[in-house]
């Protein structure tokens, strides 16, 4: 009824080299796509090392306030005494191409002197000359404030 079609070596030739096409085009795809997930994962790291060298930061330029508004030997300090940058000893390893930046304002609730102090702190890397437009610029900061009671 149907007549058997018979194909010949030659006709069946070229399928292989369709499928194997085929295969490297998918590999490919799946190749740049790991690609990609590798460099995300390495960029969210870099973010997360620069962001808590920024916290860190903060939280010592925050120290170093409450340090110079109550110092050790008891005297009396005013935010005047507070300087406004701190800037990390240079030996200190984690604190590099970190800058600090302090504020601090009091406020007299009955009787009783309330200082709030607020550090901030950006670090960065890489070219952040001029308008940080480069692609090779990280810069993260991290705020952090402090409240305090002093008679």
């Amino acid at each position: 009824m149907f007549p058997k079609l018979k194909l010949s070596q030659q006709a069946q030739q070229g399928s292989a080299l369709i499928i194997g096409v085929f295969v490297l085009t998918v590999m490919f795809l799946i190749a740049a796509s790991l690609i990609r997930i590798v460099g995300d994962a390495d960029e969210s790291v870099n973010m997360e090392v620069w962001g808590t060298r920024a916290l860190f930061s903060a939280n010592s330029g925050a120290d170093a306030a409450l340090a110079q508004l109550f110092p050790l030997d008891g005297t009396a300090a005013t935010c005047t005494d507070v300087a406004s940058t701190w800037t990390p000893p240079s030996n200190a390893v984690g604190f590099h191409s970190c800058s600090v930046s302090i504020s601090c304002n009091t406020a007299s609730v009955s009787g009783v002197t309330q200082y709030r102090i607020n550090s901030l702190a950006a670090c960065e890397t890489g070219d952040c000359a001029g308008d940080s437009s480069s692609s090779t610029c990280l810069r993260v900061s991290r705020q952090v404030e402090v409240e305090a009671r002093g008679n």
